[in-house]
């Protein structure tokens, strides 16, 4: 009888297999964008910044789905769609929070979609235990999530944040919500009371704007008829009842193609925008028609006039608010007034708002100043009308043959006191005036005379020693990189859009060349501080090439502008993998083949050279990694040439508190010892997964991590240091805490050369047991260092217990 293959066994073996490599670390470093994900898909930033952090594309490519960084910030993001044409965010899952890029969007196994900021979860689907299948990107913007048999479970049209879509409905229920302005208010818009209607979020909401009171919108359809819903389709915004017949339309736009697809948006200064996603071109058309019309057209209490410029009333004096007490409801003294603003003001929110009684104009005033609340009043004259407001935006005058307002007188309250204090500043305004004419005039006669200097120094230019001795120095350079102008580098970053980072010395963009490579531009600022590290790194980073230092591709000297043009590290520095929590995507294997790296980047430097080149600044900031995690070392800026005799240089202090050797601190010579003793720092945090010095550690003795390790090895217990990542303890991890420990000895003779670190890491020779008898030094110094970092001499950034981090503090100015 022939013997039959177990087939149930085979199965689950198959099925175990698919499952471990979909549980992968390897499966969320993929940056291949997709049309669709499935349950267990997990994204970072990070991971995916290759991709500018998008990962989920629409099938024609002209939508995208990830994480867009925020503009303001560039380490704090958006979960959100974005429109890549136009670059416009048209949804975000976390407008009020935004996140880091070590955050984690989610979509769990149970079928709920979220975005986690640490253990946080600052926004979901809530489609837990539904059957959620599969996520995708619409070709008309809509993100959407489907069961398993196709059914709808959620989709973002059903949660508008700012933005409407052509074929988005709008329906009774839903608000479209704003931006905070830059008085920190905010807009929505809504139907209410059977209309579409802009509020602004005061307490209590004041509407300005109402689409039947709008003069351009069309009826179709005339009674009193509630809006029930609205649709932006071909170039009009139209507006349905509850029976899906056509109300009104509002016409966006000339061009009436059908296809065309339009976002309407509603910004932070109170008004609806209109953008052709197509063409990239804003329509002209807005709501309100008028800018006067929204409540932050001006600033509080300005005047929006007719030319829409923004005048201070008076009264108010130049700072343009009412000196009055912060809560006059607990206020018993009775020092407020009423002070006249003046006839035919206005404000956006009277043709929507009840008045509080008919009076004469002394009875809405007396009501006014006993009423704690009332911040701004206006009379009607014509109808006897009275209205208060708790909280005031703009006001409005407009030309006399459109004003509507021309009835009106307004008052704003005020302390007592403000009229003297108006008058005493009326007083000084003569000398004011006289003392800017005297200055204005001496400035006038000043400007003569530099045009007359600059049209003789035209004629016979001044000989510029520094400018010269540079483009001399660059142009007779051997092996000199590319030289760029300004301009290519420019247009090779979409004028500098893409930004990756920055630092003292200014910022990192990511661009791309001509011929497609890409590349990583530094744009040097404050470089009359950094003309010595300009010329090192273009010098010394340009005549070597290693597979371990990052290549310099090109530089720019134009004028005042010095950029220098890095191959591109899609993987960022190491700072960011290791710190944080992203430790734990990096397994035993690319820990250890990034400190090999580093250390053979570092032997060839202090070795292999024409010239001994001391790197002098060596942390977790300055290796980079490329997509396969092959480490190089960048930032050339501080290094120190030596000749093959030199034994050691002096120099001042220069570099990263937390990675500098003794012996910057004593001043006293260095050589290229003091950048084994910054590796072996550097290593140490690989293996931990933490920095150097953690004030934050609850247990005291696991602050300062080198001391930790030294007495962790005394007491046999070097495992304790490793951060495994799940993986087992070997015979390298111990290797690697050995090398460390040799490499930050105090006294520079024991410390091992580079070269010999390379040999110990591969294990071509020994690691022997390092001595602990200079520990106590070793301690005295990281003493030193926490003392120093107390007392704030050293500027860095701080943590929220106003401890300063060691290795965030730069000792040769900023970087």
């Amino acid at each position: 009888m022939e013997s039959q293959v177990p087939i149930v066994p085979f199965t689950a073996l198959l099925y175990l297999l698919l499952l471990l490599l979909y549980l992968s670390p390897e499966t969320c470093m993929g940056s291949t964008q997709r049309t669709q994900i499935s349950p267990g898909f997990r994204a970072t930033q990070i991971n995916w910044i290759d991709n500018a952090g998008l990962f989920l594309l629409s099938n024609d490519s002209r939508f995208a789905f990830g994480f867009i960084n925020s503009g303001a910030d560039a380490t704090k993001f958006l979960l959100g769609v974005i429109h890549l044409q136009t670059k416009k965010i048209v949804w975000a899952a976390n407008r009020g929070t935004l996140i880091v890029n070590t955050d984690a969007f989610t979509f769990g196994g149970d079928g709920d979609v979220f975005l986690n900021s640490g253990k946080t979860t600052i926004w979901s689907t809530g489609t837990s235990s539904r059957g959620a299948n599969s996520m995708s990107l619409d070709d008309s913007g809509n993100l959407v999530l489907l069961s398993n048999d196709s059914r709808l479970l959620w989709h973002s049209f059903d949660h508008p944040t700012d933005t409407l879509l052509s074929g988005q409905r709008f329906v009774e229920g839903m608000r479209l919500m704003s931006d905070p302005s830059s008085n920190n208010l905010s807009f929505h818009l809504e139907f209410a009371y059977g209309d579409a209607r802009l509020f602004a979020d005061f307490t209590p909401p004041q509407q300005y704007w109402s689409m039947r009171g709008d003069g351009r919108a069309i009826m179709n359809k005339a009674g009193d008829v509630s809006i029930h819903s609205a649709n932006l389709t071909s170039n009009s915004w139209k507006f349905y009842d509850q029976n899906q017949d056509l109300l009104l339309q509002f016409i966006l736009s000339g061009d009436a193609n059908s296809s065309a697809l339009w976002a309407a948006t509603l910004s932070n200064d109170g008004s609806i925008a209109f953008l052709n996603l197509q063409s990239g071109v804003p329509e002209a058309k807005r709501i309100p028609e008028d800018s006067c019309d929204a409540p932050v057209s001006c600033k509080p209490y300005h005047i929006c006039g007719s030319d829409r410029s923004c005048l201070c009333p008076p009264i108010l004096g130049s700072n343009c608010e009412p000196d009055i007490a912060a809560d006059l409801c607990n206020s018993t003294d009775g020092s407020v007034d009423l002070v006249k603003v003046g006839d035919g003001i206005g404000y956006s929110a009277l043709r929507f708002t009840s008045p509080v009684m008919k009076s004469d104009i002394a009875t809405c005033r007396d009501a006014c100043v006993n009423n704690c609340s009332c911040l701004v009043m206006f009379f009607d004259g014509s109808s006897g009308n009275c209205f208060m407001f708790n909280h005031i935006g703009s006001l409005q005058q407009k030309s006399s043959n459109t004003n509507r307002n021309n009835s009106y007188s307004s008052f704003i309250k005020v302390s007592k006191n403000h009229g003297a204090s108006a008058t005493n500043s009326r007083k000084h305004i003569a000398i004011i005036v006289v003392i800017v004419i005297a200055i204005v005039t001496v400035l006038v006669l000043a400007a003569v005379i530099y045009a007359a200097i600059r049209r003789l120094r035209r004629k016979n230019p001044p000989f510029e020693p520094d400018s010269s001795e540079e483009d001399y120095f660059l142009e007779s350079m051997s092996g000199r990189p590319v030289r760029f102008t300004y301009g290519e580098l420019e247009r090779a970053t979409d004028n500098f859009s893409t930004k990756l980072g920055g630092g003292g010395f200014g910022s990192v963009y990511q661009g791309k060349l001509p011929d497609g490579t890409r590349i990583a531009v530094k744009k040097l600022e404050g470089i009359g501080q950094g003309k010595k590290e300009f010329r090192a790194e273009v010098s010394i980073i340009g005549s070597v090439h290693h597979l371990h230092l990052v290549r310099l591709k090109g530089f720019c000297a134009e004028g005042s502008h010095r950029l220098l043009a890095y191959e591109y590290m899609s993987r960022g520095s190491l700072d960011r993998w290791i710190f944080g929590g992203g430790i734990c995507q990096l397994d035993w294997e690319k820990r250890f083949n990034i400190a090999l790296g580093t250390a053979k980047g570092l032997a060839y430097l202090h070795e292999d050279c024409d010239l001994k080149i001391v790197h002098c600044d060596i942390k977790p900031e300055n290796v980079l990694l490329d997509d396969n995690f092959l480490a190089k070392v960048s930032d050339f800026g501080l290094a120190k040439l030596m000749t093959r005799e030199q034994s050691h240089v002096c120099t001042t202090m220069r570099g990263t508190r937390g990675y500098l050797a003794p012996e910057w601190i004593t001043e006293y010579a260095i050589s290229e010892k003091s950048d084994v003793y910054s590796y072996g720092m550097v290593l140490l945090e690989i293996v931990g997964g933490r920095k150097n010095y953690d004030p934050g550690e609850a247990d005291s003795e696991k602050a300062h991590f080198p001391t930790y390790a030294w007495k962790m090895m005394e007491e046999g217990r070097l495992e304790e240091v490793v951060v495994n990542a799940g993986l087992e303890f070997d015979e390298r991890v111990m290797r690697v805490v050995k090398v460390a420990l040799w490499c930050i000895q105090e006294d520079v003779t024991m410390r091992p050369s580079m070269a010999r670190v390379v040999k110990m890491l591969e294990g071509v020779v020994c690691v022997p047991q390092p001595p602990a008898s200079s520990q106590m030094g070793f301690r005295l110094y990281s003493n030193l260092f926490k003392s120093i970092g107390s007392e704030g001499t050293s500027s860095g950034p701080s943590d929220g217990n106003g401890v300063t981090f060691i290795s965030d503090m730069h000792l040769s100015g900023p970087r």
